[in-house]
C-alpha cells in the first residue's frame, strides 16, 4: 500500500522527545510508526490522530515557539528522524535532550 502523505508528532517525557509518524495510505487508512519501529494499523487518518493526541503527541509541522518551550525544546535545533530504512529511523525515534542550563 502507498503512502500519501507522512507527518511527524513529538511528545516530551521528561528530558526525551519522543517521535512518531503518521502515514496516510492510499486506501485512505493509515498507520502509525511508533518509537519501538512498530507500525500499528488505523481504520482511517482521524482514528491514527486521535490515538496520536491521547497519547499526548503533538503535530510536529504545527508547533510553535510556545509549543516547543512546553516540550523542552529549539525548534531550530531540533527535526523529525531521517533514514532510508527503519533501522535508520528506530535509532532516532527516542532522543535525550540536552540538560537546560
Amino acid at each position: 500500500m502507498s503512502v500519501v502523505r507522512s507527518q511527524w508528532w513529538v511528545a516530551s517525557l521528561g528530558s526525551t522527545l519522543v517521535w512518531a509518524r503518521l502515514d496516510l495510505l492510499e486506501a485512505g487508512t493509515a498507520r502509525v510508526l511508533d518509537c519501538d519501529g512498530r507500525s500499528l494499523p488505523y481504520d482511517s487518518e482521524d482514528s491514527a490522530r486521535a490515538a496520536l493526541l491521547d497519547a499526548e503527541f503533538r503535530a510536529f509541522d504545527g508547533l510553535d515557539e510556545a509549543d516547543a518551550a512546553q516540550l523542552g525544546i529549539d525548534l531550530a535545533s531540533v527535526q523529525p528522524p531521517q533514514g532510508e530504512d527503519l533501522e535508520a529511523l528506530r535509532a532516532q525515534m527516542v532522543i535525550k535532550l540536552p540538560r537546560r542550563q
